[in-house]
């Protein structure tokens, strides 16, 4: 009988233990093989074949994809991230300048009916950043709203410049450096923080 009982005991051991381990590689396998959360790229143009604009892989855009807020600010419904409506509310600024302008942004400034307050808002990083560039297009790599033409003034964002944006991203190769990116093309290099680029405020959405 006590034989009996522990084997019976180790073989519940064993299902306790083994089947736990299963079912959590069988989540990794569907994790893992599922698609990259990585959002498209916007080129429709193939100039190769397998090329981005032939295969046109990842995530698709929602249309639309950006949407007026009607407070100054404008919703991504791709990242769902909320933007200063005005993409050059401060001129150019220096690297630190840009951090403080962010940072200390709230409601009632800029044209924000928002309710915000100080520290809401922040320079983005440079993957979000770039997150805005459709490479559909050039002067600007922005497209409009519904996310079907490019962008024009006014449609979603007032005062987009085909130039430099700062990141709040610091190039670890040269810490003197951050990362910006061009609104010209989606250009992305890093500079030393003294020069002067432009400062386009984001925050978190819902």
């Amino acid at each position: 009988m006590a034989r009996s009982r522990i084997s019976c005991f180790k073989r519940r051991l064993v299902f306790v233990c083994v089947v736990p381990l299963l079912l959590v590689g069988m989540y990794q396998t569907f994790v893992f093989g599922g698609k990259a959360l990585v959002e498209k790229t916007g080129q429709i143009t193939s100039y190769s074949a397998g090329d981005d604009g032939d295969l046109r892989k990842g995530v698709a855009w929602p249309q639309p994809r950006f949407t007026d807020m009607g407070n100054g600010a404008v919703k991504d419904n791709l990242t769902r991230l909320i933007w200063l409506k005005n993409a050059n509310a401060f001129g150019l600024r220096r690297w630190d300048q840009a951090l403080s302008d962010a940072n200390t942004l709230a409601s009632g400034s800029s044209d924000l009916t928002d309710g915000s307050k100080a520290g809401d808002w922040r320079l983005p990083n440079v993957k979000e950043l770039q997150s805005l560039i459709d490479f559909a297009y050039i002067n600007p790599a922005l497209s409009s709203a519904s996310g079907t033409s490019q962008w024009a003034s006014g449609d979603a964002f007032i005062g987009v410049q085909s130039t430099n944006y700062w990141s709040s991203t610091t190039d670890s190769s040269s810490t003197t450096n951050a990362w910006y990116v061009s609104l010209l093309n989606g250009y992305v290099n890093s500079i030393n923080k003294p020069n002067t680029y432009y400062v386009w405020p984001v925050r978190a959405g819902k």
